[in-house]
């Protein structure tokens, strides 16, 4: 849980959330703590990469699965790219749904007209 709430920090650091988001960020972590006895075989982190054709990786967003909820509703904010490719609120709530039901691995890979690429992965 260190790292996720250095992760949560960096990200106020780097101005990319609020104070204020970021500590409901630290609360959730810390509630779902207390809620969830993660074992070993628990997926731990979503994984949103945008990736431009021969180009390195545009966006590169890794949110612990314990705040995928909070991830999901706030991907659009940081990833407008998302909806360029394709990929609505609706669909951000059956990912949700599929990661809440076991599913692990890529869950999504798309390209778009431009050969911009988006990638989910929950590992």
């Amino acid at each position: 849980m260190f790292e996720e709430k250095k992760q949560i920090l960096k990200m106020v650091e780097e101005n990319k959330i609020t104070a204020e988001e970021g500590l409901s960020l630290l609360n959730t972590l810390e509630e779902n703590e207390e809620v969830e006895d993660i074992d070993q075989n628990t997926p731990k982190w979503l994984k949103i990469r945008v990736i431009e054709p021969d180009k390195d990786t545009k966006v590169n967003v890794n949110v612990p699965i314990s705040l995928v909820n909070i991830g999901m509703k706030m991907s659009h904010k940081f990833v407008p790219e998302l909806k360029d490719a394709g990929l609505d609120e609706n669909d951000l709530k059956e990912i949700l749904e599929a990661i809440k039901d076991g599913a692990q691995g890529k869950i999504v890979d798309i390209e778009s007209e431009n050969g911009e690429k988006v990638e989910i992965i929950v590992e």
